[in-house]
């Protein structure tokens, strides 16, 4: 070996050592950043000091701003000073101040309760007003001032205390303080019963296979990350194209198929649809490398594929459901850049594929936060059901926890659980690889929208569908704002019926005819034609009374054949058969 040869040999041992010298400090530092973040409940620390120093500093200099804000605490203060001196208590037809749902109860309207109400009302107007148009100061962070500092205001808000909410209140003088003592059995019920891993008194009620997700079918395929299920039909002949449902994965399918009253799946069989749903595993650690686009490939497409060899040589309709409409509509976006037509429609029911305005969970979503979570999950391999729960009750506390609790354990009288309220108590595990590439790539970046996202190694884009879209978003979605659902007009190119409904992001979704307070808004986009703005839009179309769902089968009517067929078999051969619907899957914990 010439002395040349040996310092090459010195060189390249010396450069491996370096990098498994790197390649240690680097995972060294991610188990102990995850096992920090693991501590602090998954939230960063620095991402919410760095949003209070952009607000405190800004306000500082904003001279304007403070004298603007000095003025207010004035006509705040002599607005309270009026309703505490007022000596008659308003009248039924005065709504000032008591649309907030915490105060609606006629008792808010008297003295004292009608000055803690107003006060903090004005307070939270205060802090609003603190937080928005201070020159310089990030948007991002001006939103995440704002929602922390309501959220301490809403807990200490008077509606969450004994002695300051007259329900409280009068239910003591009625129960003689019983509900005291009775909501304080049933606090110490909860608490064991969470710590034993189960379910809410009440919740329990509701079984898996027993009284929701009851509609018969047989599942009739599985791989490693979905179970593919058919639906038995209940009329004598059907349409032509068979229909597929592909849900998120943050939650399980059922919301799909609650209890038989709700279940849209029941729905769209008794109208006569060959009905396949994807119904997702909650993945463990050994799916920690499953990336995003595992989902479209080895959960969507191998879904159509199988429905193919089900009943071959016909179109389907394709809809999805949140995350699942997200992934959906990208699989279509690539079907239909690589001339791939076997979808006869597709249906996005509260689905995002436009991340502009993604709603209040961009208030956890920047880089600082997005790498406690990476190092989180590269711990756990998975991100788990209660730091998913957790921030989607953040989000709707009042909602959530502080009502609850002031029913539950304050006035003795909690609300009976519904089919809906046993699918939220029942979340699952998001796999590591994809829920980062998830969050960069289209909460961070856009990447669908703007045309970046690759599928086999192209891009694709919102503008690339040319299936026929309906598209559904929900006044009170706070998961997926429908401002940012009907977006789906700007950036794509296929002729889209779009509708609002009322209700949050399930509860839109749930909305079966005869449901109570239902309502609508409806139209159809010519891509041809010109754009008109979400605001406008509102303003201009009219609202209608009833569910969406028959709006829905109409229009499904109109971009399937005329044609009724037999039912088809059950899978494509005897050994396709796993079992019969629900499944396994759905089971798992």
């Amino acid at each position: 070996m010439t002395s040349h040869q040996a310092l090459s040999k010195l060189a390249d041992v010396e450069a491996a050592m370096v990098h498994r010298s790197n390649d240690f400090v680097r995972e060294f530092d991610r188990r102990r950043h995850g096992r920090f973040g693991l501590l602090l409940g998954g939230q960063s620390p620095w991402a919410a000091l760095q949003a209070w120093e952009d607000w405190a500093f800004h306000l500082m200099i904003s001279s304007g701003k403070q004298l603007e804000l000095s003025e207010l605490v004035a006509e705040t203060i002599l607005s309270l000073s009026r309703t505490a001196l007022a000596s008659e208590p308003p009248g039924s037809d005065d709504k000032s101040g008591y649309d907030d749902r915490r105060f609606r109860d006629q008792s808010w309207r008297y003295p004292p309760f009608n000055l803690l109400a107003h006060a903090q009302l004005a307070t939270e107007a205060f802090w609003h007003a603190a937080t928005r148009d201070i020159s310089g100061m990030e948007r991002h962070h001006a939103k995440r001032v704002d929602f922390l500092g309501s959220l301490v205001l809403n807990a200490f808000a008077p509606v969450n205390f004994a002695w300051t909410n007259p329900l409280v209140l009068q239910a003591a003088w009625r129960t003689g303080g019983a509900n005291f003592t009775a909501g304080a059995s049933l606090l110490a019920e909860d608490i064991v019963r969470l710590a034993r891993g189960e379910k809410l008194k009440g919740l329990d009620e509701f079984k898996i296979g027993q009284n929701i997700a009851l509609t018969e079918g047989t599942v009739v395929f599985r791989n490693e990350l979905m179970e593919l299920i058919q639906y038995t039909p209940t009329t004598t002949d059907v349409r032509e194209e068979p229909l597929l449902i592909v849900p998120a994965w943050i939650m399980k399918y059922y919301i799909l198929d609650l209890s038989p009253e709700n279940s849209l799946v029941r729905y769209l069989v008794d109208q006569g649809f060959t009905v396949f749903m994807i119904s997702w595993k909650n993945p463990g650690v050994e799916l920690r490398d499953t990336s995003f686009d595992d989902y479209r490939s080895k959960g969507v497409m191998t879904a159509i594929d199988t429905i193919n060899r089900v009943v071959p040589g016909r179109k389907l309709h394709a809809v999805g459901y949140c995350l699942g409409g997200t992934i959906l509509a990208i699989a279509a976006a690539a079907m239909d850049r690589d001339h791939d037509d076997r979808l006869a429609s597709l249906s996005l029911l509260a689905a995002q594929t436009d991340f502009t305005e993604a709603g209040e969970l961009m208030l956890f979503i920047d880089e600082s936060q997005l790498a406690l979570l990476d190092d989180i999950m590269h711990v756990q391999g998975f991100l788990d059901t209660k730091q998913m729960a957790g921030a989607f009750y953040v989000l709707r506390a009042n909602e959530m926890i502080f009502s609850q609790f002031v029913e539950r354990y304050l006035l003795s009288s909690p609300r009976t659980p519904t089919d809906l309220d046993a699918w939220l108590a029942d979340p699952t595990r998001m796999p590591a690889r994809m829920h980062s590439e998830y969050l960069r790539q289209l909460f961070l970046n856009n990447s669908f929208a703007h045309g970046n996202y690759l599928v086999h190694g192209r891009a694709v884009a919102l503008k690339d569908i040319k299936t026929s879209i309906f598209a559904l978003g929900a006044e009170r979605d706070h998961i997926a704002p429908w401002r940012s659902v009907y977006n789906i007009e700007l950036y794509g190119s296929a002729d889209t019926e779009f509708v609002l409904t009322g209700g949050g992001h399930n509860s839109s979704v749930v909305s079966p005819p005869g449901k109570a307070g239902a309502y609508y808004r409806i139209s159809t986009c010519d891509p041809s034609g010109k754009y008109v703005d979400p605001d406008t839009w509102l303003a201009s179309t009219a609202q209608k009374q009833g569910s969406w769902w028959p709006e829905w089968i109409r229009w499904l009517d109109a971009h399937s054949s005329a044609v009724r067929v037999a039912p088809p078999p059950v899978g494509f051969a005897r050994e396709a058969s796993y079992g019969p619907a629900p499944g396994s899957y759905v089971f798992e914990t």
